[in-house]
């Protein structure tokens, strides 16, 4: 990475960021093993400015060397091809969270684009316990509500939805409703909220748009529930010609991949938080309209480093 880049990524002032390997499950197994042993090495060769997260202490680490400390994630299941013992094999590789689909079906539940909803599988609920005994966060920001409803009531231990919208402020597939918000706040997880054009279509969203999801998820679920989670690249989004044509041809592969959800196209950005320093921006959206310090504090990554020290515990 050039000297620039790497200025750009101190600048957005992050201690951490959950970092998506095997795309929405279109790698096979054996690809996302290479995938995963690509960061890991990528992280190796990056002079400090990554670090990778495996355990609660190791966000003070990161914080006092001043790198930003990845957490190796799955959103997807497809990868683990149906075999509980994937989620043994990838956990010992240091992917802390893991979903149990992507927008379709897998062996373990139904995402959001279903068009045969399963609902969680009798697989899906012992890859939730396998999860739980494993250390592994459950990730189901793309599982569909019923999945959803029913792996929280399955797991012993709090659940996330790492990046998604309110469905009652703008109604999406990929939005939340506030019965599960609810339902997830009281096992305990958090619900981070993204920078997609899922919070309002058509069109690009703006700062505005994404407080009145953020307001209305701490409204529903509480300050100790609510996270950032941009799904957003960690430099500002280049909106150059060439990038947009890089960009929209990522779109096209996702339409003929049938993973796409309905208004993609407009780029992973709201207007007025594409810039490295995006978190000072939202934390003082939320002091301008009067949640506390410590409230922020909670938001910006408390919360999340919560449930991740209560899951990754064995």
């Amino acid at each position: 990475m050039d000297a620039e880049t790497a200025a750009v990524v101190r600048a957005s002032g992050l201690t951490a960021a959950k970092v998506t390997i095997g795309g929405p499950g279109t790698e096979t197994r054996a690809e996302v093993r290479e995938s995963v042993a690509g960061y890991a090495k990528a992280v190796g060769m990056s002079d400090g400015l990554y670090s990778k997260i495996t355990r609660d202490a190791d966000f003070d680490a990161a914080k006092a060397a001043g790198s930003v400390g990845l957490i190796f994630s799955f959103e997807a299941g497809e990868m683990l091809e149906g075999d509980l013992d994937a989620i043994d094999e990838f956990r010992a590789l240091d992917v802390m969270v893991m979903g149990l689909s992507y927008n379709l079906n897998t062996p373990f539940a139904s995402g959001v684009m279903s068009t045969q909803p399963t609902g969680l599988t009798p697989l899906g609920r012992q890859a939730v316990e396998r999860m739980n005994a494993r250390g592994v966060t459950l990730d189901i920001s793309h599982s569909d509500e019923a999945s959803s409803l029913s792996a929280v009531a399955a797991s012993t231990r709090p659940a996330l939805i790492t990046h998604a919208g309110c469905a009652a402020v703008h109604a999406h597939p990929r939005n939340k409703s506030d019965r599960l918000m609810k339902a997830l706040a009281d096992k305990g997880g958090v619900m981070g909220l993204y920078e997609l054009s899922y919070l309002t279509t058509p069109g690009q969203p703006t700062l505005e748009v994404y407080m009145a999801h953020l307001l209305h998820a701490l409204d529903v679920c509480g300050e100790d529930h609510v996270g950032i989670g941009s799904d957003a690249l960690l430099t500002p989004f280049d909106t150059s010609p060439e990038s947009m044509a890089q960009w929209d041809a990522s779109i096209e592969a996702r339409r003929a991949a049938g993973v796409a959800a309905p208004g993609e196209g407009p780029p992973p950005f709201v207007i007025g938080l594409n810039q490295p320093d995006r978190m000072a921006v939202v934390a003082e959206a939320l002091m301008r309209r009067g949640y506390s310090d410590r409230a922020v504090e909670k938001v910006l990554g408390l919360n999340f480093r919560r449930v991740f020290a209560e899951t990754w515990r064995v």
